[in-house]
């Protein structure tokens, strides 16, 4: 197949519009019935211009008034988007006090093509202070809803280690809060070590950098707790804690967290989801390591204590041997065996006298047994005259009936037998 290098060549536009009608939209364009640039900025503009005005809230990262016209950055407050915006004088007459760098604003957006030069802006056609009350309520509705989830619940709080080998520390660059909790925190306990990460800790920059910060620490094995420090400030520079992006960050950490953010009066929400809130870092670095002198103290006290329960035991125990030593029985234990030795000869002797009047006894039941036994014996009735006669079998004859002519039967004297032979039976006529 001949494929043509040639390139194509696309006619000239005179002759590509020459009678024919440009399209209606932009999908019907192509390379050969394309949009003039002024005809595609015309329905840009005019696509645009219909969009309807918009309130969005942000804050202020960029400030740069020029004579009647203010121009500003208004970034999202939890991720790293933002957008540019125009504001005219006339705008910036109803506010109550000048813009500042840092501030949260709602602002009426209509966004403008400029035709020309191609160029889309926001401009700010109003723009509302968000100020503390609005603020407040704002966190106390968050506070609530987050509450209403379970993440402020107590048995979800893990407990402190006792005594952490590495604290990872989410703090400043540089800051006070940063040098206070590591200064208290190793006159207390000297051999911990820190894991440290220095961030932004207000303005737009600070969400996104405190809670990359605490994911990366809780993924560390070494880090036993993290704190998260901040000096104190105004309610506006301790938002970011207050942001639900790092509250849930925080309770879907796996290391124990700890807040230490301002003094005693301020109350950021990640205090509620923190498992330990701490008034200020310095009392975090109390927090999170034990006295080192205190445990020695007590160590020692314990050691005190426990030789003092030893020695009382000791003496609680020897003055028990004590008693059992004066007992008679240790004391004499001849005269006890003594004791003993009489009652076993008594027994013995009374064992004696018993055995012997016992075969006394049974000796004379016995001849009593033997004489009436010797009575009734066959042999004394043979040896007063009598004989037993038995028959051929052995058997003894006790009637004449049994026997018959020619029997032959044995006569059984005292001394000795002789065998007779009948001649006539007590049956025969002749007897």
């Amino acid at each position: 197949m001949d494929i043509s290098l040639t390139p194509q060549l696309i006619p000239a536009a005179e002759e590509r519009t020459k009678n024919r009608p440009l399209p209606e939209y932009g999908a019907q364009t192509d390379e050969y019935n394309p949009w003039p640039v002024h005809h595609y900025s015309q329905k840009l503009a005019g696509y645009i211009h219909r969009c309807p005005a918009t309130w969005v809230e942000g804050q202020i990262i960029e400030l740069n008034p020029r004579g009647r016209v203010t121009y500003l950055t208004l970034r999202d407050v939890e991720q790293e988007k933002s957008i540019p915006v125009l504001l005219y004088s006339s705008v910036l007459t109803g506010l109550s006090s000048p813009l500042k760098h840092g501030q949260r604003v709602v602002v009426r957006l209509e966004p403008s093509f400029w035709e020309k030069t191609g160029r889309l802006s926001m401009r700010a056609s109003d723009i509302r202070t968000v100020g503390r009350g609005t603020l407040l309520e704002q966190l106390e509705n968050l506070r609530k809803s987050l509450a209403e989830e379970g993440l402020f619940d107590p048995a979800h709080k893990k407990p402190l280690p006792f005594l952490p080998q590495r604290v990872g520390l989410i703090t400043g660059r540089d800051s006070d809060a940063c040098k206070d909790v590591i200064r208290n925190a190793r006159l207390r306990w000297p051999a911990v070590q820190f894991e440290i990460r220095e961030v932004a800790v207000q303005g737009a920059q600070a969400l996104r950098q405190v809670t990359q910060a605490l994911e990366e620490l809780d993924t560390l094995e070494e880090v036993d707790v993290i704190v998260i420090a901040r000096g104190g400030g105004a309610m506006e520079d301790l938002l970011p804690f207050s942001e639900e992006a790092l509250i849930r960050a925080v309770y879907r950490a796996q290391t124990p967290v700890v807040s230490a953010i301002g003094h005693e009066a301020d109350n950021p929400i990640l205090d509620e989801v923190a498992d330990l809130r701490a008034s200020t870092p310095t009392d975090a670095a109390k927090r999170i390591v034990p006295d080192m002198a205190q445990e020695c103290l007590y160590i020692t006290q314990l050691q005190a204590s426990l030789m003092r329960m030893a020695y009382q035991k000791i003496e609680t125990e020897k003055y028990h041997l004590a008693q059992v030593r004066s007992r008679p029985v240790l004391v004499s234990p001849q005269t006890t065996l003594l004791r003993y030795e009489e009652e076993l000869q008594h027994l013995r002797n009374r064992s004696f006298t018993t055995a012997h009047s016992l075969l006394l006894r049974s000796r004379e039941v016995l001849s009593q047994l033997r004489s009436r036994v010797q009575a009734l014996s066959p042999q004394q009735t043979l040896e007063r005259g009598y004989a037993l006669v038995q028959d051929s079998s052995g058997k003894l004859v006790t009637s004449a009936q049994e026997l018959h002519e020619a029997d032959i039967v044995t006569l059984r004297f005292a001394q000795g037998s002789v065998q007779s032979r009948i001649l006539n039976d007590a049956n025969s006529k002749n007897n």
